[in-house]
């Protein structure tokens, strides 16, 4: 076999190998997906300006994100039923970003427990994103959960009150394969005899800023809102209280016709890039991608697909060889722009393809 040497040779690999239904599910954008296509796209359109003759022998792509060191600026975002992929799941992937030293965001609904996680990956950085739900008892047992068996911070989702319009979920009748269940909730869905179609049923769409609040007055851990993509949105997560915003669009999920994430990071970083960290994830597969991002001001990046592709292919290996082959990509794009450090990687290293529009 062909060694994987990057993003792609695991998807095109991937998209063979999934069932249909978790091939559909995962690949998923809504509407006529243009903003699945832009979210990739958009990163193509940004030109590197490499600086020369900056002694790169030492290069550190090391940052900080929310007081915990991390190994480069590239994290795992939150996906659902992992399990689908790989029978080890999340924990596989809770495992790889352990041993890359970087961040793994486990999904409210994935097929792995907090706990499953924890003692599966108990030295990694893990996040918990989460949905409020109508019974709030519930939403905070997840949360007091998180806390107990380690979790950092908490991700609070946004931009899904519903779900989206996602078409080949309807034409597949997507439901959870019979032998896997939601595990975080696992004990509620049987007591409350619910079933994939009714499991969206638990979010509230009532959901505001209030809140926001709310959420933050019952846990000592940081509070990171997920699914901004406007100066407005950014500045009332500023004024709520929120630790960090992650700039995204679920993965073009939601609703089409929204903007690329990396083509709103400027003007949020702009508004409120001193007052909270600013992270972003979305159309993010290659090492220069992340450089271009942090250049704009992200602190931090994170992927989700790419995480399920090389889970497929081959399990706990292929994600922790895909974490490492991200990082040296990283860690080359550093060297050969002559970056030495996060610090160096400004919005001077960056521009718009306009730019080159008269030529």
């Amino acid at each position: 076999m062909v060694p994987f040497v990057c993003v792609k040779d695991y998807e095109e690999q991937a998209l063979k190998i999934l069932t249909p239904v978790a091939r559909d599910y995962y690949n998923n954008g809504a509407g006529e997906e243009r903003s699945l296509l832009w979210n990739k796209e958009a990163f193509t359109k940004i030109r590197i300006l490499p600086r020369m003759l900056r002694d790169v022998t030492n290069v550190d792509i090391t940052t900080t994100i929310l007081g915990e060191k991390v190994s480069m600026p590239l994290g795992i975002a939150p996906t659902a039923m992992q399990r689908m992929a790989h029978p080890d799941g999340e924990c596989a992937n809770a495992k790889a970003a352990e041993a890359a030293g970087t961040i793994f965001t486990l999904s409210t609904i994935s097929t792995s427990s907090i706990e499953e996680v924890a003692a599966a990956a108990p030295k990694a950085i893990k996040w918990l994103q989460l949905y409020v739900f109508f019974d709030r008892k519930l939403t905070l047992e997840l949360v007091q959960r998180a806390e107990k068996s380690g979790f950092k911070a908490v991700v609070l989702t946004v931009d899904a009150p519903i779900f989206g319009d996602r078409r080949n979920e309807l034409r597949n009748k997507f439901k959870l394969p019979p032998h896997l269940k939601y595990a975080n909730v696992d004990d509620y869905v049987k007591k409350n005899k619910l079933n994939d179609e009714s499991i969206s049923k638990l979010f509230d769409p009532s959901l505001s800023w209030n809140d926001v609040t709310w959420l933050i007055s019952q846990t000592r851990l940081p509070v990171v809102i997920k699914g901004i993509l406007t100066v407005e949105d950014a500045i009332l997560s500023v004024k709520y209280g929120a630790s960090a915003i992650q700039v995204s669009n679920h993965g073009a999920r939601q609703i089409d016709g929204v903007p690329a994430p990396i083509e709103v990071l400027p003007e949020l970083v702009k508004a409120v890039g001193d007052k909270l960290e600013i992270y972003i994830d979305g159309g993010i597969t290659v090492g220069t991608d992340v450089f271009k991002a942090v250049a704009l001001g992200a602190k931090m990046t994170f992927i989700g697909r790419p995480m399920l592709w090389a889970m497929a292919c081959e399990g706990e290996k292929g994600a922790k060889n895909l974490l490492e082959l991200l990082k040296k990509e990283i860690h080359l794009t550093f060297a050969l722009s002559g970056c030495r450090s996060i610090k160096e990687v400004t919005k001077t290293m960056v521009c718009h393809e306009s730019k080159y529009s008269h030529l």
